[in-house]
This record gives structure tokens, sequence and C-alpha cells, in this order.
């Protein structure tokens, strides 16, 4: 017996599964990376509801880690909160036994030609969502592939003598055969990154009849466990605090869950294979051609219902799981910087619609930071205030800075596979950061402009300041109704930015027009007369920015 390719042939058909795994998530996210999205963030505070839709999103993506790696980024956003998030986490875990339960269906036959289709449709195809298309197929082709190259590899060490005495160690008659179990299935899960990979193998080793039903089962346990640092890993750097949470609430969850059910491990096991006989399958110790055919059904089951469980326990004690993660989760020390940048990492380019939510929701701080110094500008028509004034420098530095970073990051997701709806998604986002840029520089203009006419005590009519009050007032409303439907969406939101642009470019013309005639009348001086069409003119390109802005958001968003 050959050990060497023993292992490499099972390594290597662990990797196709790995590979074709991942493609396949990769497929379904960028041909149903919209519609997730959408979901997701119409998520009420219902946690059935939340339950549901995580079991249905992980069911289209196939990866409970990449649902909940796209939840973090939700959370890190600010579009979904922390609670909304735990009841989405508790449905992926269902949501991702579909599976093994699709490689208990032993589809080994369609793998070769799902690899020629796919590699066809991946490689040949010259539009963006058939090469997508590819992805899947071709991943699910590798998929099966790697179960029998798995098989083919572990055929010879049946019946060695050495390696039965190593399985056999991994016993469940008592306790600490148990815990074995559970902790070596946590360990080939953190070090594979795949939880659906592990159980595959798993599969393949109990079908081999190296694995009895019951260690398989309490090694699926442990895999369960292994999947959580997935999310652990997704939130390293983040400084947000409900992010943390929820990747404590997944691990919590999945860590208690298997605590209940290695509880009642003996009878567990006893449901399992009850409910598998009702359903039609012939019994577990089945053999047919040195093969114990109807293993992989049982742990499929057995691994579906574990997830139910521990989802319908935890659904009733939510509250309660709210509570201990608060409890044990660390709080995050507040930046020290006056204006801190955004702040991005690797995690999510693997994630684009996790990626694009967390640079939608630093887009929406921009744009808050941007609208309050607005805000505070504006308020210096009436009376001044060096403070306000004073700062003008920095908050266009932070916003410039802001630009950067956030482009940056933008152009780094488009080098990734991405599909045509978020290719479109990140031109746009990089057009609305453009324009709130833009905004802060003639708000800083409009800044500079008043410190000069306090500096030179150049006066306003009545009417002049009365006017620069209205501009400014109107812009202000412009921009948190942008603020708002960038946050949540609106009926008519587009045809509100259209009557408050040209309402904008007609106060600007109109004022034009009173200030001739003002200054017909001697009402005006030359200076205050030329400060005061720049800074009107100034106001309306501020409603042009946010017009642009209000384009995009109505286009993505």
């Amino acid at each position: 017996m050959d050990l060497f390719n023993i292992l490499i042939q099972t390594l290597g058909g662990l990797g196709m599964f790995i590979l074709g795994m991942k493609m396949m998530t990769e497929g379904l996210q960028a041909t149903a990376g919209q519609k997730i999205r959408s979901i997701l963030e119409a998520i009420s505070s219902n946690r059935f509801l939340g339950c549901l839709t995580g079991a249905g999103v992980t069911a289209m993506v196939q990866s409970s880690s990449a649902t909940t790696v796209m939840l973090i980024g939700f959370v890190s956003a600010g579009i979904m909160g922390f609670e909304q998030a735990i009841g989405v986490v508790i449905g992926a875990n269902v949501g991702t036994t579909i599976t093994g339960q699709m490689i208990a269906f032993k589809l080994t036959k369609a793998a070769l030609p799902a690899i020629a289709i796919g590699v066809c449709l991946k490689y040949f195809s010259k539009q963006r969502n058939y090469r997508h298309i590819g992805d899947i197929i071709l991943g699910f082709g590798l998929l099966f592939y790697g179960m029998t190259v798995m098989k083919q590899g572990l055929a010879p060490i049946k019946s060695d003598p050495q390696f039965i005495v190593f399985f056999t160690t991994f016993t469940t008659d008592n306790l600490g055969g148990i815990l074995l179990c559970v902790a070596m299935g946590a360990i080939l899960t953190v070090a594979v990154q795949s939880s659906s990979a592990t159980v595959g193998l798993t599969m393949t080793l109990a079908t081999a009849g190296l694995l009895t039903f019951p260690t398989a089962l309490a090694l699926v346990l442990g895999e369960n466990i292994g999947t959580t640092i997935t999310a652990q890993l997704a939130t390293l750097g983040s400084k947000n605090a409900d992010a943390h949470r929820t990747a404590n609430a997944h691990t919590i969850f999945n860590v208690a869950g298997v605590g209940i059910i290695l509880a009642i491990f003996p009878f567990f096991v006893t449901i399992v294979q009850t409910m598998t006989l009702k359903m039609g399958a012939g019994p577990v110790g089945q053999l047919v051609d040195n093969e114990y055919i109807n293993s992989a059904r049982y742990i499929a089951n057995g691994h579906t219902l574990f997830n139910i469980i521990n989802a319908l326990v935890f659904l009733i004690f939510l509250p309660k799981l709210i509570q201990l993660t608060l409890l044990i989760s660390p709080k995050i020390k507040k930046s020290k910087e006056r204006y801190p940048l955004p702040t991005f990492d690797e995690t999510f380019i693997d994630s684009p619609i996790g990626a694009l939510a967390k640079v939608k929701g630093h887009i929406i701080q921009m744009s808050k930071f941007a609208h309050m110094n607005l805000k505070k500008t504006s308020t210096c028509i009436k009376q001044r205030d060096d403070d306000i004034l004073g700062e003008r420098d920095a908050v266009e530095e932070h916003l410039d800075s802001c630009q950067k970073v956030i482009i940056k990051y933008l152009a780094t997701i488009s080098q990734g596979e991405i599909n045509t709806a978020e290719a479109k998604e990140i031109s746009e986002m990089m057009r609305i950061v453009n324009n709130i840029e833009r905004l802060g520089d003639s708000m800083e203009n409009v800044s500079k402009m008043l410190e000069r006419i306090y500096d030179k005590k150049i006066d306003f009519s009545k009417d002049a300041k009365h006017d620069l009050i209205d501009i400014s007032h109107e812009v202000d409303t412009f921009f948190e109704l942008v603020i708002n439907e960038m946050s949540e969406k609106s009926e008519g939101f587009y045809q509100k930015a259209l009557v408050q642009e040209d309402k904008i470019d007609q106060m600007r013309e109109d004022m034009r027009y009173k200030h001739i005639e003002r200054l017909r009348e001697n009402d005006c001086s030359v200076d205050a007369g030329v400060l005061f069409i720049a800074m009107v003119s100034n106001y309306e390109k501020m409603g042009d920015y946010c017009y642009n802005i209000a384009t995009g958001v109505s286009r993505i968003i």
C-alpha cells in the first residue's frame, strides 16, 4: 500500500471539493447578489422571519460562512442591527445543511458532464452572466468529482489493520471519545475553512466504513463549531461593536447547541436513525460493494436535525442569547481621532455583497458628516462663529481623504469577480462619493466668503440675507432627503429630487434678478453684490451635486 499516493489522492480530492464549493458559492452570489442584498436589507426585527430569510439566503449561496460574512458587512455598515442579524445567523445554520443533503444524493455521475459544461460557459462565453452560471455548474461538478477522488483515495486503507486501529480511536462509547470527535471536527473545519468540505470528508470516511455513524455525527457537531471561525476572522480589525457581537453570537449559538445535543447524544443518534428509516432510507449498516451506501443520508439528516433543533431553541431564548453575547463581547474603544477615516480590510473582498454594504455604510457616514457641517456653515449667514469657520480646512481635508479611501477600496472590489449589477453599483458609488467631495468644496468656498464678509464688515441688505438663508435651507432639505433615501427607500424619491433641483435653480435665477433690482435702487453695494452672487452660485452648485448624488442613489440603493 502506497501511503503517499493515498494521502495525495485524498487531499487532492478534498482540494477539488473545496474549490468546487468556493466556485459554486461565488457564482451563486454573483448571479443572485442584488436579490440577496435586497432581501437582507428588507429584514424586519421579527426573529422568525429573520431565521427563514437566513435559511433561504444560505440555501441560495450554499455557504453559511458567506452569509455570515455578508451579515457582518451589513452590520458594520449600520444597515442592519445586531439583533436583526442574530436571527439571520440562526437561519443560516439551517440553510447550510442543504449542501450535505445534496451530497447525500450521490450525484457523482453528473460530475464530469457538469465540469465539461461549466468550463465551456466559464471560459468561452462572452456574456458575464453566463460565465457566472458556468462557475455554478463547474463548481457543482468539481464538488462531486472531488468526493469521488477522495473515495477512491481512501479505498486501499479500508482493510489495513493500522488504519483501522487509528480510526477506532474515534469512538462514542464514552464522553471522552465523543468530545475527542467533536474537537477533531472543529479543528479540521478551522483548518479548511469550510464546514461543507469537512462534512463531505466525514461522509466519505463513513461510506468507506472507516467511521461508524455515531462517530461521524459527533464529528459533524464539531464541524458546526469550527465553521464559526470564519465570522470571527471577518471582524478582525473592525471597530464596530455590533459586528463583533454578531460573530460572537454565531459562536455562542453553535457551541451551546452542540453542548445541548451532547447531553442527549445517544438519544439524538436514535432519533436520527428512526427518522431516516421512516423517510424510506435503508439501514445505516447496509453494505453494498464494500460501501455503506446509506451513511451519507443519515449524516446529512443528523446535520439538518441538529441545526433545526438548535434554531428552535435559540429563537425561543433569543433575548438570553443576546444578553450573553453582550456580556462576553469586549467593548470597542472609540477612536481618538477627531475625524476618523473609513476603515476597510481584505476580509470582504471575496464577498462583494458584504463589501459593497460596508462601503454604503461609510458613504452614508461621509454624507452625514458633510450635511452636519453644511448646516453649521449656513448658520454663519445669520451670525459669525469663528469656531465653525475655523474648521473648514479640517472638514475639507477629511472629506478629501474619505473620498480617496473609499474610491481606492471600490477599485479593489472591481478587480475581483463581480457581476454586471455590482460593476454598475461600484461606478455609481464612485460618482456619489465624488459629488459629496465637490459639495464639500463649495461648502468651503461659502465659509471663506463668509469670513471675508465679516472681516471686511460688508453688510448685506435684509432681502439679500433672507435670500441666502432661503437657498441654504433648500439645499439642506435636499441633502437630507438624499441621505434618508440612502438609509431607507421611499416612493417617488427621484421625482422629489428633480422638483427640489429645479426649485433651487429657479431660486438662483430669481435671486439674481432681485439682486440687479437692488443694485439699480442702490440698496446694495458692489462688493456685497459680488459676494452675494458668488454665494448663491455655490449653493446652486451644491443643489446640482445633491441631484447627482440622488441620481446615483436612485439607480443602485
